[in-house]
């Protein structure tokens, strides 16, 4: 809990030192409700409940239909909690009182969801508070903030504009207790990863090697929640950037040759990660995956090789794609000049359409890579799925995950597009057919001159191979 307070006060902090605040403010976040399996079915089934991401960076509470407050003059924190009828004892076990909820989360008073409107009128010396209420897009999922609202809260001056910005800036910024969490967490999934990879078989399923994640994260990490569906894609699945969904249900058979995309994250207390490791099924690199899977590892590192505070993220994505297609033209399947290349986006078009990666937090797609104040969204395939274009700075949490993939309609517009179309090598291009994709993704702390690795997995072709045939390697 000390994490949370150290959030609250930092929020505190930053809107008594904003001029756009306005004087007697108390911050009013709403909790999530409960979650019904989709909106209008009638099953009374629901998933697992998790937590409304902004209230969870400020309470840490992990139960449903809350309110929290923060008095912005003294950081005082009250959270709100809904008065359960007393049959929630017969089917949910005990209920908690005001006093054990203010013991469990270290807030300063605890009160009943009830009691908001006239214990809020009592904030503000002579007079009820302004409320900062929280209204805005997030970039990543294009969906709005849900505003908090009570009956009784229209007798309330009410701001929707300060508070998005500033509490999404200092999400974007991690503090060390924040770092702590997220080593934990990536920490958790990288393990898993390997045993992954130690144990896949041709004539397994993909989701026979889901399930082993899923055991491992869960049973050693005490993580029952993943960041988002499993991606568990081998041979053509790889390509498809978004493996894993309802109508792609990680069911296909892992054949051998194959070569396997698994991008699996687990979740902590709310907190994410995000990895990826492409290898073959069977153990042993082909020559023509070599080829791909160094082109790729190649781009991740020197990204990494080139993080620190100050570089211009879109600098990295660009970066990444120039060392890609640089490899390909060196294996014949792509010809030209890199440079007329890179002025095209060919690797954006046809072989990376995604961006380099994104923030990592709260949410594995974390929020503030477009607020106010900072570069837009860029043009072009690759470049517009940026999911920001800032400037990094120390403690932000990123992703680094360059690929590429041999996607069959990119490759069908790419040669009958007379612009990129010249750069590609038609018969190459066809013995990639069916190759699927490679895609190596980190996750990274960007540090005071450098950068922190936190995702620990064998990565080289001879690390890959040595793990998987059941020896040990030094990991770095």
């Amino acid at each position: 809990m000390i994490l949370f307070d150290e959030n609250r006060k930092r929020l505190a902090a930053a809107l008594r030192n904003n001029s756009t605040t306005p004087p007697n403010s108390v911050v009013l976040l709403q909790a999530g409700g409960e979650q019904g399996v989709c909106e209008g079915d009638s099953s009374d089934v629901g998933p697992v409940f998790r937590q409304e991401s902004f209230f969870h960076w400020a309470f840490g509470v992990l139960e449903p239909d809350y309110y929290g407050a923060v008095e912005v003059g003294t950081g005082r924190s009250i959270l709100f909690m809904p008065k359960l009828p007393q049959e929630y004892a017969i089917w949910m076990g005990a209920i908690k009182s005001p006093k054990d909820i203010k013991t469990m989360y270290g807030v300063d008073e605890v009160y009943y969801v009830e009691d908001i409107k006239n214990f809020l009128s009592t904030m503000a010396n002579g007079g009820k508070p302004t409320l900062l209420t929280l209204l805005g897009k997030n970039s990543d999922s294009g969906k709005t903030t849900r505003t908090a609202a009570f009956d009784g809260i229209s007798e309330f001056q009410k701001d929707s504009q300060v508070l998005h910005p500033i509490i999404s800036e200092l999400r974007v910024i991690k503090t060390e207790e924040e770092l702590k969490v997220l080593r934990y967490v990536v920490g958790v999934s990288s393990d898993p990863h390997m045993q992954v990879m130690r144990h896949i078989k041709p004539g397994m399923k993909e989701y026979q090697c889901e399930s082993k994640f899923l055991h491992e994260v869960y049973h050693n990490g005490g993580c029952r929640n993943v960041s988002y569906t499993c991606i568990c894609g081998t041979g053509r699945s790889g390509s498809v950037l978004h493996y894993g969904h309802a109508n792609a249900p990680n069911d296909q058979t892992v054949k051998d040759g194959d070569i396997v995309l698994f991008d699996m994250g687990a979740e902590y207390y709310c907190f994410c990660s995000d990895i990826t490791c492409s290898y073959p099924a069977n153990g042993k690199f082909t020559e023509k995956q070599k080829v791909i899977y160094n082109a790729v590892l190649r781009a991740n590192r020197e990204v990494t090789d080139a993080l620190k505070p100050g570089v211009s993220w879109v600098a990295m994505h660009k970066l990444a794609n120039r060392v890609t297609l640089e490899d390909l033209v060196k294996a014949g399947i792509l010809k030209g000049d890199v440079d007329e290349m890179m002025k095209v986006n060919l690797a954006g078009r046809v072989f990376q359409p995604h961006g380099l990666g994104h923030f990592m937090g709260l949410d594995v797609h974390d929020v503030g890579g477009y607020l106010d104040g900072h570069p837009g969204r860029q043009e072009g395939q690759g470049l517009k799925n940026l999911r920001t274009a800032r400037t990094l700075k120390e403690n932000m949490v990123v992703t680094v995950e360059p690929g590429c993939y041999f996607i069959d309609h990119l490759l069908d517009l790419a040669l009958k597009d007379p612009e990129i179309g010249k750069f590609l090598v038609p018969e190459k291009i066809a013995e990639y057919r069916g190759f699927g994709g490679v895609r190596i993704e980190d996750d990274i702390i960007i540090t005071k001159n450098g950068s922190e690795l936190m995702s620990i997995v064998p990565r080289t072709v001879e690390d890959i191979e040595m793990w998987m045939a059941g020896h040990d390697v030094k990991l770095k």
